[in-house]
């Protein structure tokens, strides 16, 4: 009976001591798969060790400077774009994420090929903003927005960056056009 007991704790244990292996392509409020907003630029050669890193330096073009950083898989594919919060600075974090591979999804599913109505069933919108070329749709509870291009929506709100998208107004079919995270 002691060694049934004391083999039942030891396997208990063991099985809580175990840490869950993270799945690399899960997108949530802090992290997306091992990236965290707490990761340092100078982190990400070991955070994404089995990718590469591309950085893309700039400077001068129209008063703008970046240092953007493309993420790609083995196979050569890109899956990131990182913008830092402090443009040439190691020990800067990520402020924007622009997620390009489909294979990054939220847990409800939410990835680069979803539709508006993915959206609105699995999460509340916190608001629409109508811009030159797409609205624009915040989900705050996971820090995501993104963006569906106009030429999906009805012909009066195509051209008229004054009038107030609703959710109403776009088809449940439109296509996401870009899926990123603001960390910053």
């Amino acid at each position: 009976m002691k060694k049934s007991l004391l083999l039942l704790l030891i396997s208990a244990g063991l099985f809580t001591s175990c840490d869950k292996e993270q799945d690399p392509f899960l997108i949530s409020a802090n992290s997306i798969g091992h990236l965290t907003k707490e990761v340092q630029i100078r982190e990400l050669d070991s955070v994404f060790d089995q990718d590469s890193i591309v950085r893309q330096v700039s400077e001068g073009e129209l008063y703008r400077s970046n240092n953007e950083i493309e993420v790609y898989d083995k196979k050569g594919k890109k899956m990131l774009l990182l913008e830092p919060v402090q443009a040439f600075d190691s020990t800067s974090t990520i402020g924007f994420v622009q997620v390009l591979d489909p294979r990054f999804k939220t847990a409800k599913g939410l990835n680069t090929q979803s539709t508006f109505k993915d959206i609105v069933e699995n999460y509340n919108i916190s608001r629409i903003e109508n811009t030159l070329s797409a609205a624009v749709i915040f989900i705050d509870d996971l820090n995501i927005y993104v963006t569906i291009d106009k030429k999906q929506l009805p012909a009066d709100l195509r051209y008229d960056t004054q009038k107030r998208i609703t959710a109403a107004q776009i088809p449940d079919e439109a296509k996401i056009k870009y899926f990123m995270i603001d960390w910053d």
